[in-house]
């Protein structure tokens, strides 16, 4: 692990630690909850889901323990630093408000020697999918997280949460014809193309298939 990989570990404690202390219901987000859940570990940021009506209190936590908070232009978050590292204070994603219910879902995970609670596995996938956009369709980095959580993850849900977005869709595809995810109702693999990797056809153009050649 790089020094600075080690320094967002530290930032993301102290800002947990500081938030239970205060009594604000969190979730760690973005890409260290996929480390919590036995992904590969940011080196960007450390980000946390808390509804908008305790982003002030947050803030007045977390100043007191010497952060700084910095205005910025978005209207979904805010950022506060601890030195140079940043962390961004998340209220609402991708037009999606933090909730009671998504909070709720969240799980109790040991981040480093602090056990916090940790954004659910499907949350954070369907999160992930619902950013891709035409400006932003790197698919690489997120089919590492699908890899990794993949067991974690209710696929159902990501599915019926994402489906109005064609990129979400892509996707899912993708991860369907490597055999990281299973496909849907309607939907079965043939004989793998090379290990883990399905070809897929729907049953009823298979079950056309077989009739023509019997």
């Amino acid at each position: 692990m790089s020094a600075l990989e080690s320094d967002l570990i530290e930032t993301t404690k102290l800002v947990a630690v500081t938030l239970k202390k205060a009594h604000i219901p969190f979730a760690l987000a973005g890409g260290y909850a996929v480390y919590a859940r036995g992904g590969p570990p940011s080196v960007h940021d450390t980000d946390f889901f808390l509804r908008e009506a305790d982003v002030p209190r947050a803030i007045d936590a977390l100043t007191e323990v010497g952060l700084k908070h910095e205005a910025c232009p978005e209207d979904w978050l805010v950022k506060v630093f601890h030195h140079d590292r940043l962390v961004d204070l998340i209220h609402a994603a991708n037009g999606r408000p933090v909730t009671d219910e998504m909070l709720d879902r969240a799980e109790e995970v040991e981040v480093g020697s602090v056990r916090m609670p940790v954004l659910d596995a499907s949350d954070i996938l369907i999160g992930k999918l619902l950013a891709l956009s035409a400006h932003h369709c790197n698919m690489s980095p997120l089919l590492a997280v699908a890899r990794s959580l993949r067991e974690q993850v209710d696929w159902e849900r990501v599915r019926e949460t994402t489906a109005d977005s064609p990129y979400a869709r892509a996707f899912l595809t993708l991860t369907d014809g490597l055999g990281i995810t299973a496909p849907p109702e309607g939907m079965q693999g043939t004989q793998p193309v090379h290990e883990g990797v399905f070809s897929l056809a729907s049953t009823t153009t298979h079950d056309k298939s077989e009739e023509e050649s019997a």
